[in-house]
């Protein structure tokens, strides 16, 4: 199956018509997956070797929140520790933060986090971000779960495309208002329309099958860039 490049996301970008979407596809590459790195992380507190502190991750922890909590950032703490694009961050793993002074603690549950990603549907990853398979790369995750089970929004934000995509089904993509978009493909069923404002963990569609697997297609963009969500969600 071949499968196309979403289209370059922009801030409250419309999506017209079937025609304009085929256009990007044809326009830009491809989607796949393959094996993922395990994580390489170290279990004490030594010194580092550049400035910068060690922070000891605790549950519910994400990168995104780190970062953020540390006003670093992401792509530099992936940097100073070598983390692999199919890792994400485990409980009690230590991570370097560069050119931090003091450890912060990461504060979960205020006004402020209410914007963090979750997960769209409960399942495993089955395909992680960057795998490559059949010359292919994976622009996202694959989540395998039960056909029909409903797909919520990881994210409050605004549907900015609810439609099929050839490659991807029937997809929908959530515009959070900050750089930030959200893809969900491969479902049965669209919940919702183009236009609609949709709160974090409403329903948004139910989950499809694609070569007699059962899984979301999940995809975080950052200034119309795709990102690991392993990154992002706790």
């Amino acid at each position: 199956m071949v499968e196309c490049q979403l289209p370059k996301l922009r801030m409250r970008v419309r999506f017209p018509s079937l025609a304009y979407v085929l256009f990007f596809c044809m326009v830009i590459g491809l989607v796949s997956g393959c094996a993922v790195t395990s994580t390489q992380y170290v279990t004490e507190y030594p010194e580092p070797e550049q400035g910068g502190v060690y922070h000891k991750i605790k549950p519910g922890e994400t990168l995104w929140r780190i970062a953020k909590t540390y006003d670093v950032a992401m792509g530099d703490i992936i940097k100073a520790n070598s983390i692999p694009d199919g890792a994400r961050i485990e409980q009690n793993q230590l991570v370097l933060i560069p050119g931090a002074h003091q450890v912060k603690d990461v504060v979960l549950d205020t006004e402020q986090t209410k914007n963090e990603f979750v997960w769209p549907v409960t399942g495993k990853v089955i395909k992680y971000f960057r795998e490559s398979r059949d010359g292919l790369v994976n622009k996202g995750i694959d989540i395998e779960t039960e056909k029909g089970q409903l797909v919520e929004a990881s994210r409050t934000g605004r549907v900015v495309f609810a439609d099929y995509l050839p490659g991807y089904g029937r997809t929908v993509i959530l515009d959070h208002g900050d750089g930030y978009f959200s893809v969900y493909a491969h479902n049965a069923k669209l919940l919702v329309r183009s236009g609609d404002f949709v709160l974090k963990n409403k329903d948004i569609a139910r989950v499809g099958e694609s070569q007699n697997i059962s899984y979301v297609h999940f995809q975080i963009r950052h200034s119309a860039v795709e990102d690991n969500p392993l990154y992002y969600l706790p």
